[in-house]
């Protein structure tokens, strides 16, 4: 199993909106808004790295108000 964290930058006023749509996103085990250079962070647990990519760039930043996305796999 792979831990991996999504960093999600979104546009002015859609990360309360994108939060529900992430956290229904089926590899996302949980998500939230938080204040820093990042708007959401989500964490996805997957079976391989390559769902990992798949998550990140496919499901995740196909939303609409996604503006760029950073994800960090967990080593332990």
């Amino acid at each position: 199993m792979v831990h991996a964290f999504i960093m999600v930058k979104t546009a002015a006023g859609k990360s309360e909106g994108l939060l529900a749509d992430i956290r229904n996103l089926e590899a996302v085990s949980d998500a939230h808004i938080v204040a820093g250079n990042f708007d959401i962070i989500a964490e996805a647990d997957v079976p391989e790295v390559y769902d990992v990519l798949h998550t990140a760039s496919t499901d995740v930043q196909s939303l609409d108000g996604v503006t760029d996305t950073k994800t960090y796999i967990a080593m332990d």
